[in-house]
């Protein structure tokens, strides 16, 4: 989960308080790209996992280590397969600058 670091106790989730809207461009296009990447190198196993929102969701977790994703949704080695895919992109920190209201990469 990604926080927006408004307090010591790490703050809110970013998606109570900011929407896609309010992603600064080039973190966006970046993000927007690695998903589309993701999706077509992956297709056949993605379509054998769950549908496209499950997925987007289980790509992010996985990609950054939080603990959940594709390895423990009972995918067995179609689940271990998306994860290892997930790694190759590397993990990403979002973080809000509440003097422009925007998330960044």
């Amino acid at each position: 989960m990604s926080l927006d670091e408004t307090s010591e106790a790490g703050g809110e989730p970013l998606d109570r308080n900011y929407t896609i809207e309010d992603f600064e461009q080039s973190a966006l296009r970046s993000l927007l790209e690695d998903c589309a990447s993701f999706r077509e190198m992956n297709a056949e196993l993605l379509a054998q996992a769950g549908d496209d929102e499950q997925n987007g969701h289980d790509f992010w977790l996985t990609r950054n280590g939080h603990g959940a994703g594709f390895w423990d949704r009972g995918y067995g080695p179609i689940g271990d397969a998306l994860s290892k895919a997930s790694k190759v992109y590397g993990s990403v920190d979002l973080m809000a600058n509440p003097s422009d209201g925007k998330v960044y990469a």
